[in-house]
């Protein structure tokens, strides 16, 4: 997968992850795993100052300093993709019970990218991946309320009263589930509806578990934009780097809302 940066001032990303010397070494750009491993067994690597030979040493990407023959590594340039995650696929780097992940619809070749939140494995649509820590905070804060879109296929047909239960939210006998921020017909057949749901403060399945509460079952689930950025004709399962445009346009949409 061929990667596109920005032309302009960036400051280095926080690579929040403590990585062994050679995977360090991958993760900064620098070369293969397997280079790593010759040129760290070589002495050709140091960790803050000392030669070190062992290839799994402990590296904190925040803080240490690598270098390589007198050179010292930097964090890559930001990066900023988008997914059309398919359903079936789990949030994580790794699965202990074997499930696909995101992760193996994205090119061997990058540097760690973090997922920007999760989408369970049976949802689909917009997932954003970054090595830019900080921008993915402020993605996620609930201060920002930056709307979150979906469409949402029912096993049911609805009516205003529906719609008026999601924005109004539910109470049950262990607390209650917040209201979405709007919710409105999209289609409907002679089973089903499509709903548009919008939060701006996303809880943990919240559209789920709203509509569990009110006897509903939910068919698909599928994120269709994060404020200005829209998902559009991305295939499922591919990911590309978010343009300049789509980029500034989510940094005013976030300053916007401080």
């Amino acid at each position: 997968m061929r990667i596109v940066v920005y032309d302009r001032p960036v400051e280095y990303a926080k690579l929040s992850r403590h990585v062994g010397l050679a995977r360090a070494l991958s993760k900064l750009g620098y070369c293969s795993r397997s280079r790593a491993f010759a040129l760290i067994h070589a002495g050709g690597v140091k960790l803050n100052g000392k030669v070190r030979l062992d290839p799994e040493t402990p590296v904190n990407l925040d803080k240490d300093r690598v270098e390589v023959r007198s050179q010292t590594l930097a964090a890559p340039a930001k990066i900023y993709l988008m997914m059309n995650k398919p359903r079936g696929a789990v949030t994580t780097a790794s699965d202990e019970r074997g499930r696909q992940t995101v992760y193996a619809y994205l090119g061997e070749d990058l540097p760690w990218l973090a997922p920007v939140g999760r989408l369970d494995k049976a949802s689909e649509g917009l997932l954003l991946f970054t090595n830019d820590s900080e921008w993915a905070a402020r993605i996620l804060a609930p201060e920002t309320h930056l709307d979150k879109t979906y469409h949402v296929q029912i096993g049911a047909v609805t009516d205003s009263e529906l719609l008026t239960a999601l924005v109004d939210g539910v109470k049950t006998c262990h607390g209650s589930v917040p209201g979405v921020k709007s919710a409105r017909l999209l289609r409907h057949g002679t089973r089903n509806t499509w709903l548009e749901v919008v939060l701006d403060e996303g809880k943990n399945r919240q559209i789920r578990r709203l509509l569990e509460h009110m006897g509903i079952g939910v068919l698909r689930l599928v994120r269709v934009a994060i404020g200005p950025l829209a998902l559009g004709r991305l295939v499922k399962g591919a990911a590309r780097p978010l343009t300049t445009e789509e980029q500034e346009a989510l940094d005013r949409a976030l300053r916007r809302r401080h």
